[in-house]
């Protein structure tokens, strides 16, 4: 009971502490969206389903199909964002992803960035993974991956996507776990062309959860993921069945970003970025010296932060959240990176 006890306040201190970071933020106020204003939907349309005022969408898995929904146009940068609510209980095999993309219609050479929540066993949290892949560079996986500092299950969090020809961050509840800046080095895999914006839950048994060892069991479903506070800021380019227009009209828009609230890296942001990362992060590819021998052009590498990970980029035993246990009782099984 005392390590049982232990655990659940060491649980409560990394959230109120994740509270106290975002407090000390300022909340970022953008205007939301209707679905029918900026959204369509995508596959599973019988999975798809909207609240009366058009606002909330949830969005189902189950034996017969996923579901998903994208945004009515494509835009050449610019702020998107949702509220989540994941599913809960046995989640293995489960992907629920908020994402950028323009591969509907630049195949080979496609942009991507990405919000995936991994699901878990019934007992292990969700995952949530960022990946960034410019002109095709699929290869060279840019992925960072964490855990979160509460439940993703039983209330909406919000999931953010910055995106300026200068950078790209990441945040949760508006706090920022990661930034990416471009360098000249970059070249190509830099995200540079129009994306449309994503948001779909499908069965990803072969991989998503220990490698795909544990698969998605449908007696638990149907999955069901919600979305609300969908936001659109950003140039509209084009229709993603469509012609792309010239992206030349988007630039007093783009200056615009550059220079608001949303894209200045204030201190107050790169010291609770920086909290984040050293309180949830078990993945990084800046640290992954055995996929990627020669570091990337972009990685900030912080000597503190990368005393902790191995040379496979996963986060050291020693510094996972350790399990107290009495004096005499059996300890706890060590978490395995693949359980991560």
């Amino acid at each position: 009971m005392a390590g049982r006890r232990l655990l659940v306040a060491t649980a409560v201190v990394a959230a109120a502490a994740a509270v106290v970071a975002a407090a000390a933020l300022e909340a970022i106020n953008v205007t939301t969206v209707a679905f029918e204003e900026g959204y369509t939907p995508l596959f599973g349309f019988d999975n798809i389903l909207r609240s009366a005022d058009d606002r909330t969408v949830s969005l189902l898995l189950d034996r017969s199909t996923g579901s998903g929904f994208m945004s009515s146009s494509m835009y050449q940068h610019g702020f998107f964002s949702a509220s989540i609510k994941l599913p809960s209980d046995y989640t293995a095999g489960v992907v629920v992803a908020f994402y950028t993309s323009n591969g509907d219609v630049i195949e080979k050479r496609h942009d991507e960035l990405d919000f995936e929540f991994l699901g878990n066993i019934r007992g292990k949290p969700w995952r949530v993974q960022t990946n960034v892949y410019g002109n095709g560079s699929v290869s060279r996986g840019r992925e960072e991956r964490y855990l979160l500092p509460f439940d993703p299950t039983t209330e909406f969090h919000r999931y953010s996507i910055l995106w300026t020809r200068a950078a790209i961050v990441f945040f949760v509840d508006d706090v920022p776990i990661r930034e990416v800046r471009r360098t000249p080095a970059m070249t190509g895999d830099f995200p540079s062309k129009p994306m449309s914006i994503y948001a779909t839950v499908w069965d990803a048994s072969t991989w998503a959860t220990s490698g795909g060892r544990y698969r998605v069991n449908y007696r638990y479903g149907p999955f069901v993921a919600s979305f609300t506070d969908l936001a659109l800021l950003g140039c509209r380019v084009g229709d993603p069945i469509g012609q792309m227009l010239s992206s030349a009209a988007c630039a007093a828009a783009e200056d615009a970003l550059l220079t608001s609230d949303l894209a200045v890296m204030t201190l107050e942001k790169q010291q609770a970025m920086r909290r984040f990362r050293e309180q949830n992060m078990v993945y990084s590819y800046c640290y992954d010296t055995l996929r990627y021998p020669a570091p990337f052009p972009e990685c900030d590498v912080v000597e503190s932060e990368r005393r902790r990970f191995k040379g496979s980029g996963h986060l050291r035993l020693a510094f996972r959240r350790r399990r107290r246990t009495r004096p005499g009782s059996r300890p706890a099984r060590p978490t395995r990176a693949a359980d991560m």
